[in-house]
């Protein structure tokens, strides 16, 4: 995974993709996904040199709102096929999808609620900034817009709410990779 990921963001750090959602350069670091993927690319390297699997707890729960951020709100925006081209097909499906997998299929720690919470952070974090941005300098024009997910598309009150709902959504999910890897591993 970390090797998808690092080809893929060196794709288009470089220019050399051209598909929706993509920046060159620095500017693609604006993306949760891209960050998400880093953050699992960085995860896999940690957990090969000292099994930590929090951060893999973490990375899959970072990855798992690209993906389904993607298929609920950016595909049906987008399209699905905008969505998952070039190196998207990667960080947006494959990645995300390894990720989830591994985390419940191969993971032998049980983690606390404590951690389900900590594993919605990331997302928190980059989701204040996101909106912070926007307080600060507004949503833009396009192609400048700093809006560049479209969540603030039917004004504030409904752009904050999408943030608060995706907080919820990401802790849910959080909990449901706990609590289903749980049950897998006792099975197996």
């Amino acid at each position: 995974m970390a090797i998808a990921v690092l080809y893929a963001w060196g794709s288009m750090f470089l220019g050399l993709s051209q598909e929706a959602l993509a920046a060159r350069g620095l500017a693609s670091l604006r993306y949760f996904t891209i960050l998400s993927n880093l953050l699992e690319a960085f995860a896999c390297v940690v957990w090969l040199i000292n099994g930590n699997e929090k951060i893999k707890y973490i990375a899959a729960v970072s990855v798992s709102v690209t993906f389904i951020v993607v298929m609920v709100f950016l595909g049906p925006l987008f399209g699905y096929a905008a969505m998952f081209y070039g190196v998207s097909f990667w960080l947006h499906g494959v990645v995300p999808l390894c990720a989830i997998f591994e985390f419940l299929f191969c993971n032998q720690t049980k983690f606390s609620q404590k951690d389900s919470l900590l594993a919605v952070l990331p997302m928190m974090i980059y989701g204040l900034f996101y909106v912070g941005n926007i307080l600060i300098n507004g949503v833009g024009e396009w192609p400048r817009s700093n809006d560049w997910y479209g969540f603030m598309s039917w004004g504030y009150p409904i752009g904050f709410a999408i943030y608060f709902f995706i907080s919820f959504a990401t802790w849910a999910f959080a909990v449901f990779l706990k609590k289903a890897n749980e049950a897998i591993i006792k099975r197996i």
